[in-house]
């Protein structure tokens, strides 16, 4: 195994754009964290407990954890893992709203072997961050990163969001611009997407709001990319930049095809061999596991879904795929299928990896799916 993924879905109020599994039940907070020890202990039986490189908690906003409940966590992590010599891991990631980066919370962080913050701003405009039904605001951006610098850490991501409706390209810039000024490692960043069963997606479909045009998202996207790049930043994903030697390692885990186990409600895990995912239903997976029961579902990965995943998931980084890694059958598809993209230079080959040229970052979807083996 190489990474670790915690999914705390525990959330004040609830953004109207978020498709991920969260829950405001927060009586249920202390049970769900001994659940994850549990589980924890479980899947350490079946999985193999060697190579932990990353930790990553995600959610949900996991800075809501008690520095007890983190501690909690840690101490179990250690358990499994510390006795093959292979604990702390590298990189220890937690996400955080910018207003629960409290003093405290910093003081809390340096406790624990977390070398890593994500924070979620997605914007720095106090308009767009009520429309999301953000917590924070734009001050308290810029406050949490000079605590977390005061508290020592060195390597700080920053989520973006862009597309929002009637937003401008100057007020896009403006984004980008201060995020630059923040000085962070790390920026990742996505076009606002409207997923069925959001509040978005609702507002959207009675017409109270209006996506912006797709030739506007492009602009938006390039301006992204050339503002970044000429920041310093390397564009190594199609939606994360990083400066060099700030790459996210954990989330490369995915990209990668790198074995992961994930723990907690509606997480995800892949050995290779099969994937998994638990149930997306607080009490279920709380009672599951106090029977020691793991409750997930699972799937075999055949040779064919693998060669698919990799397509989809390798191919939105900067190095795209090795060809020589694949089996004959699936890298002469894979030529005989990426021709036409070639020739449009939507595709290129450098060294043996096939990959992504800027152009093809911005129909990345359509080429993918020309590469998939049906």
């Amino acid at each position: 195994m190489s990474a670790l993924y915690f999914h705390i879905p525990f959330c004040k109020s609830r953004c109207i754009y978020c498709g991920f599994y969260s829950t405001t039940q927060f009586s249920w907070q202390s049970r769900y964290v001994d659940a994850l020890c549990r589980e924890l202990e479980l899947r350490s039986q079946k999985h193999p407990k060697n190579g932990l490189k990353t930790v990553y908690f995600g959610g949900g906003t996991p800075s809501l954890l008690t520095r007890e409940q983190f501690h909690r966590i840690f101490d179990a992590i250690g358990k499994t893992y510390i006795y093959n010599n292979v604990y702390p891991p590298s990189e220890v990631t937690i996400e955080a709203n910018p207003d629960d980066v409290s003093d405290y919370f910093c003081e809390m962080l340096r406790e624990l072997p977390v070398n890593r913050v994500s924070l979620g701003v997605q914007t720095f405009d106090d308009g767009r961050l009520r429309f999301l039904c953000r917590r924070h605001d734009s001050r308290q951006i810029g406050e949490a990163v000079r605590r977390l610098r005061e508290a020592g850490f060195r390597n700080i991501s920053i989520d973006l969001m862009f597309g929002f409706p009637d937003e401008t390209l100057d007020d896009w810039i403006s984004d980008i611009d201060q995020a630059i000024a923040l000085d962070v490692e790390h920026v990742s960043a996505y076009s606002l997407m409207y997923e069925d069963d959001t509040a978005l997606f609702e507002q959207w479909k009675s017409g109270k709001i209006k996506k912006i045009d797709d030739e506007c998202s492009l602009q938006m996207y390039e301006t992204l990319i050339d503002r970044l790049e000429a920041a310093g930043f390397e564009h190594y994903e199609i939606s994360n930049f990083a400066k060099n030697g700030f790459r996210s390692r954990h989330n490369s885990s995915y990209w990668n095809q790198t074995p992961y186990v994930g723990i907690g409600a509606a997480a995800h895990s892949y050995d290779g061999k099969t994937r998994s995912w638990n149930v997306s239903d607080l009490r279920e997976y709380v009672e599951a596991i106090e029977h020691s029961e793991l409750p997930s579902e699972h799937e075999i990965i055949d040779e064919t879904t693998r060669y698919n995943d990799l397509v989809t998931s390798a191919m939105r980084t900067r190095e795209g795929i090795f060809l020589p890694s694949l089996e004959p059958k699936f890298r002469d598809y894979l030529l005989e299928n990426a021709k036409k993209s070639l020739e449009n230079n939507l595709l290129a080959i450098d060294h043996d990896q096939i990959h992504l040229t800027r152009n093809g970052l911005f129909v990345s979807d359509s080429v993918m799916s020309d590469l998939i083996y049906v």
